[in-house]
C-alpha cells in the first residue's frame, strides 16, 4: 500500500508561492520542464564526474549551438564558472581587463582575485559595455615586470546593467583583443536574453566572431542549479579538467547538471523562457514611462530595468514587492523579470508604484 502511494516525504512548504518580486531572476523557482527532465535522469546508477550518458550527449548539444569545437564543462554556479574559465586562460601573473560593473569585480565577493590568483584591471563604462578604445585604457605594459600582464578581456552579455552588445560590438573587442595576444572570455549569465533580444542565435556572438571562452548560464533562465564552461577555442586554455576539479566546480552527481543543460538547449526552452522575460520587462519598462518622477537609467534591451525614483517611494515600495537597489545613494534601483513573470505580475507592481508615487 505505502508502494502505491508513492515515496513518502515529510518535507512542508515553507513559503507562500503566490509572493511575486522584482528582486532577481534568481529568485524564480526551476522551470516545470528542468524538474520533469531532472526526475527522468533520476534512478539506476550512472557513472559519476561526467562519464555519464547524459553529459555526453551534452556535448553533442552544445556542438549544435556553439560549433563541432566546443566543448562544455558543467559546473555549479556562475561564479564557479567564470572563475574557473577565466583561471584556465591566464598564467600566474595574468590579468583580466573588464568593465568596472562586470560581475567578476562587483558581485564575486573577490573570487577571481582571492580564489583564482588573477589580477582584474576594470575600465568605467557609461552602459556597462568595454569598446576597443576602453580596452586600451588598461592593455599596455606586457614586458613591464612590476605590473599584471593583461591577457584576457572579460565582457558579459548581456551586462549588469541589461544592455546589450550586438554582434559587431563583439567582433570589434574579439578582433581588437587578439590583435594585442589578449583572450575573450564572454561571462554568459544571461547570454539566452540577450540571443532573444538580438534576435540571432548564440553562435553568432561568440564562437562565430572569435570569443575564446564561454560562461553558460542557465539558472537564471529556469534551471534549478548549474552553468557551464564552454570552451570554443581549444587552442586557448589548457588542463580544463584539472581547474575545474581544482576550483571545487565538479559534481559527482554531474547527469543531473547536465540534463538541466539538455532540456534547456536540446529544443527552444532557453529561447522561449529568455524571450518571455524580456517582454515582461518591456511591458514594465512602458509602464513607467508615464508615471511622474521616475527615470529609467539605461536602454531595457533584456529582462532589466533600471529606474531612478525617490529614496523613501522605494522604501515603501519594497515593503510591497522585493527588488534591490542599484546604488541607494542616487535612488537608483533595479527591477529584474524572469521566465515566470506574468503580465499580472507586471500590473499590480505598477499600481503599487502608481500609489506609492502619489503618496
Amino acid at each position: 500500500m505505502t508502494a502505491a502511494l508513492g515515496p513518502r516525504t515529510d518535507a512542508r512548504r515553507h513559503h507562500d508561492p503566490s509572493v511575486r518580486g522584482f528582486a532577481s531572476d534568481n529568485y524564480a523557482g526551476a522551470h516545470p520542464e528542468i524538474l520533469a527532465a531532472i526526475a527522468l535522469a533520476n534512478g539506476g546508477h550512472q557513472v559519476s564526474y561526467g562519464e555519464d550518458q547524459y553529459t555526453e550527449h551534452l556535448q553533442r548539444i552544445m556542438h549544435s549551438h556553439f560549433g563541432p569545437t566546443a566543448e562544455a564543462f558543467p559546473v555549479f554556479n556562475g561564479t564557479g564558472a567564470n572563475v574557473t574559465a577565466l583561471q584556465a586562460l591566464t598564467d600566474r601573473w595574468g590579468a583580466v581587463i573588464c568593465a568596472e560593473s562586470a560581475h567578476i569585480n562587483v558581485d564575486e565577493g573577490g573570487a577571481p582575485e582571492r580564489m583564482g590568483g588573477l589580477k582584474l584591471l576594470t575600465v568605467p563604462t557609461p552602459d556597462g559595455k568595454l569598446t576597443p578604445e576602453l580596452i586600451d585604457r588598461q592593455a599596455w605594459g606586457w614586458e613591464d615586470e612590476h605590473r599584471a600582464m593583461p591577457q584576457v578581456v572579460s565582457i558579459t552579455q548581456n551586462t549588469e546593467l541589461g544592455t546589450v552588445y550586438t554582434v559587431e560590438e563583439i567582433r570589434a573587442i574579439v578582433d581588437h583583443s587578439h590583435a594585442k595576444g589578449m583572450k575573450v572570455h564572454l561571462d554568459g549569465a544571461r547570454i539566452a536574453n540577450a540571443a532573444a533580444s538580438l534576435d540571432v542565435p548564440m553562435r553568432a556572438f561568440t564562437n562565430a566572431v572569435g570569443v575564446d571562452v564561454l560562461s553558460y548560464g542557465g539558472t537564471k533562465n529556469g534551471m534549478l542549479f548549474g552553468e557551464a564552461v564552454v570552451v570554443l577555442n581549444p587552442d586557448a586554455v589548457s588542463h580544463m579538467k584539472h581547474l575545474r576539479k581544482l576550483s571545487m566546480q565538479l559534481a559527482s552527481k554531474m547527469r543531473f547538471v547536465s540534463v538541466q543543460l539538455e532540456a534547456l538547449l536540446a529544443k527552444d526552452l532557453w529561447l522561449r523562457n529568455a524571450r518571455h522575460a524580456n517582454a515582461m520587462a518591456r511591458r514594465l519598462a512602458d509602464g513607467v514611462q508615464g508615471v511622474d518622477g521616475v527615470e529609467i537609467l539605461y536602454p531595457v534591451q533584456a529582462n532589466a530595468v533600471f529606474a531612478r525614483l525617490p529614496h523613501e517611494v522605494s522604501r515603501r515600495l519594497q515593503q510591497r514587492f522585493r527588488f534591490y537597489f542599484w546604488d541607494e545613494a542616487a535612488g537608483d534601483v533595479r527591477w529584474m523579470c524572469s521566465f515566470d513573470t506574468t503580465e499580472d505580475d507586471i500590473d499590480a507592481f505598477l499600481q503599487a508604484l502608481k500609489e506609492e508615487m502619489s503618496r
